[in-house]
């Protein structure tokens, strides 16, 4: 799944509005207008499309996390964020996970309103550390149905996975 595929997805779910994505990206110290956005937001066929690199994801789930939980509170200085080399499906999962404030419980209900049966320890296989025997990768159903479940859990209304109105897993 693409990176642009993901920030439009998590946008939509969210009902985040163009002004929230600048703020949110701001709170990461990443200066980005609307218009930037804009032409991330595009489907990859359009004109002015531009490809969401793994750096940019990462600074909106980050600014994500901060901007749904706050800033963490620990005494000295602010704790410098290391940027990760490839942002993979895992670490996208965890961050949404952490920005949402979601319990396994919590997460387990977003694929079950998505349609797709997970059990406990295939979930807990996604949030392992990379080498570790259950370590599971998370492939891009898993994230697009994660993406369905918040979108149908925030929007009740709506049985779609994204704007465009298609709700087929592809």
């Amino acid at each position: 799944m693409n990176k642009n595929d993901i920030l439009r997805r998590t946008r939509y779910a969210l009902s985040i509005s163009n002004s929230e994505m600048v703020q949110i990206f701001n709170l990461m110290d990443h200066d980005i207008s609307e218009a930037e956005i804009l032409n991330i937001l595009k489907k990859e066929d359009a004109d002015d499309y531009v490809e969401c690199s793994d750096k940019e994801l990462e600074l909106f789930l980050d600014g994500l996390i901060i901007s749904k939980r706050g800033r963490k509170e620990t005494p000295g200085p602010e704790p410098v964020i290391k940027p990760t080399l490839q942002l993979s499906n895992n670490m996208v999962l965890k961050k949404l996970r952490i920005a949402l404030n979601f319990k396994e419980t919590d997460m387990l209900e977003m694929f079950r309103l998505s349609g797709f049966d997970i059990t406990k320890p295939e979930l807990s296989a996604l949030f392992r550390k990379k080498g570790h025997k259950n370590y599971k990768v998370c492939g891009d159903q898993i994230i697009k149905y994660f993406l369905k479940g918040v979108t149908i859990y925030y929007k009740p209304t709506v049985n779609s996975l994204s704007p465009d109105g298609n709700d087929e897993i592809k």
